[in-house]
């Protein structure tokens, strides 16, 4: 899978200063939510707070990572202010931050610590192949809608990662679709941390490395493999 996985010209053009390090983790032992990771969650939550409040006092309001990430949203024609990035969703909620389950518990801390996009995707589920696309529009992408299973389809040029069935993600990292999620049962998955310029990729490889100490907490005998793909020079 790691291998494989690819990003579209169009995508590479859009924001050369793209750079996505991919992780599978397999042999995972999923669980609900405990009291390791509710506290992962509780201290990255401390932690993006005290880094509001910094950068607050030297008179910025937002993470410069953050901004970037609005900013390429502009940049295939999304409202970052009605559909937010996912690190910028998860920083407004620091405060209160949702107990899922023990690995999505352990991305969405490091994601929130690191200020870092992160997806989490159940491999068994996958179709084919992981890349970064721009849209055709007729793509199907799994959700729900009044709690019933429903098909939506993304805007055309929208940036979406997709597999051989449909979009796996929308509007880059903004929502993931039902069939890719990781779940209690989940035993493979595949972890995407998405960066941008001027987000270090020495910061990148240490939120992986602190991914990985926290999977090996959930699982001890996880096999975790990575690969950077684009380093911010396409």
């Amino acid at each position: 899978m790691l291998a494989e996985i690819w990003v579209e010209d169009a995508v590479q053009k859009l924001r050369p200063d793209f750079a996505v390090l991919a992780m599978t983790a397999e042999g995972l032992a999923n669980d609900a939510s405990d009291d390791v990771s509710a506290d992962w969650l509780h201290k990255a939550g401390l932690r993006a707070a005290e880094a509001a409040q910094a950068r607050s006092a030297q008179g910025s309001a937002d993470d410069p990572h953050v901004l970037a990430w609005r900013e390429a949203y502009r940049g295939f024609g999304a409202k970052p202010q009605r559909t937010r990035p996912s690190v910028d969703a998860l920083l407004r909620r620091v405060d209160q931050l949702p107990a899922i389950n023990r690995v999505v518990d352990a991305y969405n801390a490091v994601s929130v610590e690191y200020a870092l996009p992160i997806g989490g995707e159940d491999l068994d589920t996958y179709q084919g192949t992981a890349r970064l696309v721009r849209a055709r529009g007729d793509e199907g992408f799994e959700t729900t809608a009044g709690g019933a299973p429903a098909i939506e389809h993304p805007d055309a040029g929208e940036v979406v990662w997709r597999d051989d069935q449909g979009v796996t993600c929308r509007r880059w990292n903004w929502r993931q679709c039902v069939r890719t999620r990781i779940t209690e049962t989940t035993e493979n998955a595949l972890f995407l941390l998405e960066r941008l310029e001027p987000y270090p990729l020495e910061r990148l490889h240490a939120a992986a490395d602190d991914l990985a100490a926290r999977l090996r907490t959930i699982a001890p005998e996880v096999r975790i493999r990575t690969r950077l793909i684009g380093d911010g020079t396409w």
